[in-house]
């Protein structure tokens, strides 16, 4: 006997990925999509009413909310770098998880680690040290540098080419292709066996994407 999926959880699935369907159905009148990418007068770039590379933690949060977390994430050896999530980031239809990472010196970092109530170890090995309440104005002044979007729904070649025009570069690195848009300071990167990240920084700042991906550049 053949199953078939329920007419709601149908509906639901159409409701979820509908926003990022082709050009013409853009919701009227809601902003802060991932696709709504505003490029400034002196070269950078806003999203989700963001500015990588001037926009602090503390401004995010009067624009986004206070249902968030703060955490120095470190990788073993590491000191690590300081990031904000908010884990369900909703725009019209659409839900994400959204992280933040922001600028702030080496001793300020060892401060907030050594202030963390407690250390959790995650399955790649790094550690997440979530803050004491008592960091978080100073995290608040730390200036964002990247934003990585991570939308609930799997994407495609197709809906990204329809959102975001024609990359000027796509590369494959490993279980991943990354579709790069230098001018926008975007790397969509679609995997194929784990989540889809939309990754921003400020268009000069964008060889932090582009570099590391040096040593795939040609394997298509």
């Amino acid at each position: 006997m053949r199953r078939f999926l329920p007419t709601f959880l149908i509906i639901i699935l159409v409701l979820a990925i509908y926003p990022f369907l082709g050009k013409d159905e853009k919701p009227v009148g809601v902003v802060g999509f991932p696709w709504q990418i505003k490029i400034l007068p002196d070269g950078s770039t806003k999203v989700f009413g963001l500015v990588p590379g001037q926009t602090t933690l503390g401004q995010a949060v009067a624009r986004l909310g206070d249902d968030m977390e703060l955490a120095v994430m470190a990788a073993v050896g590491e000191i690590g770098s300081l990031e904000m999530y908010y884990n369900q980031h909703r725009t019209g239809l659409l839900s994400a998880k959204l992280v933040l990472g922001a600028a702030i010196d080496v001793d300020s970092l060892k401060l907030m680690r050594d202030n963390a109530p407690s250390a959790q170890v995650l399955q790649s090995g790094a550690r997440k040290y979530v803050l004491n309440r008592e960091d978080h104005q100073n995290a608040f002044k730390a200036v964002i540098q990247s934003i990585a979007y991570v939308p609930a729904v799997d994407l495609d070649r197709d809906t990204i080419i329809d959102r975001f025009g024609e990359p000027v570069e796509v590369i494959r690195e490993n279980q991943a292709v990354h579709y790069l848009y230098p001018a926008r300071g975007l790397d969509v990167i679609l995997n194929e066996e784990s989540k889809d990240v939309l990754q921003y920084v400020a268009p000069s700042d964008f060889r932090r994407l582009r570099e590391p991906l040096d040593r795939y550049t040609g394997q298509q």
